[in-house]
């Protein structure tokens, strides 16, 4: 069966992959003490050289205007991984990457990280999950290679009260958080789980039609890498503030569910710059 079949039978939710989508460039929460001179702080870059699915002035606006009027100075990455192209930046973000990414890539990332440098990976259902795969697995990240949900909705709460938003730097003065379907991963080496999948949520993978239930795996986890710092998201729409499909309806940061997401990427951007 097909996924776009799947999705039209309600086996599983509508997915933000085939929704029309557009930023909503009218979002801005409120920052009460940013963390850097505005202009001044650490370097962000963001990727754009793996056929992205999400870019700086496309769907991840939002994401890229929340971080400057932080201080952050925001930047695409449009130049291959190299040494030299990654040694500007403090974070280094990619986010659906559509493209794979080459061994060399790889290796650089890896040592980069092991220097001091920190990396953002978001990877949601396939093909997204698919192309960061190798990715991953360098880091001890092994992405199921599926698309989660719950119900036809296809949003997910994390809340601190039911035991799946996990104690943390990063969650403190944070009770739920939102998501948007997307993918689940495990982690094979150290690290410390953020957003943990609890009972009723299932996974479809397409490549044999087959449901499985999730629970116990991550949605979001981060892990000390060498020098480096790394954190790792299963969904992408939870650090963007979108508008979807013809009625242009809020999914992201700017949805109802999700109002304490602007301050979760927060605090992850300033555990990432070790500002926690």
């Amino acid at each position: 069966m097909s996924f776009v079949i799947a999705i039209l039978l309600g086996l599983i939710p509508f997915s933000p992959l085939h929704a029309q989508q557009i930023a909503d460039s009218a979002f801005h929460p409120p920052i009460e003490k940013p963390a850097y001179t505005m202009g001044k702080g650490p370097i962000v870059l963001i990727d754009e050289t793996h056929n992205n699915f999400h870019t700086v002035t496309g769907r991840y606006l939002p994401f890229a205007e929340l971080l400057r009027r932080d201080g952050y100075m925001v930047k695409a990455a449009t130049d291959s991984l190299t040494p030299k192209s990654l040694q500007i930046a403090s974070v280094f973000v990619t986010v659906n990457a559509r493209k794979h990414f080459k061994a060399e890539e790889i290796n650089n990332l890896n040592e980069w990280v092991r220097s001091g440098g920190s990396l953002l990976l978001i990877a949601d259902h396939p093909p997204f999950s698919e192309s960061a795969a190798e990715l991953g697995q360098t880091f001890g990240i092994q992405f199921h290679q599926a698309t989660v949900y719950k119900d036809r909705t296809g949003r997910l709460v994390f809340r601190r009260s039911e035991g799946t938003l996990l104690d943390h730097k990063i969650t403190q003065g944070i009770d739920s958080i939102a998501t948007f379907t997307g993918s689940s991963f495990r982690l094979s080496g150290p690290g410390k789980p953020l957003l943990l999948f609890g009972p009723e949520v299932k996974a479809y993978q397409e490549s044999d039609s087959s449901e499985v239930m999730v629970q116990g795996e991550f949605q979001g986890a981060v892990l000390e890498w060498g020098y480096g710092r790394v954190a790792v998201f299963g969904e992408a729409a939870m650090f963007s503030a979108q508008l979807s499909g013809p009625n242009r309806n809020p999914m992201g940061m700017n949805a109802e569910i999700a109002k304490q997401n602007p301050r979760f990427l927060l605090n992850l951007m300033h555990w990432l710059t070790r500002l926690l």
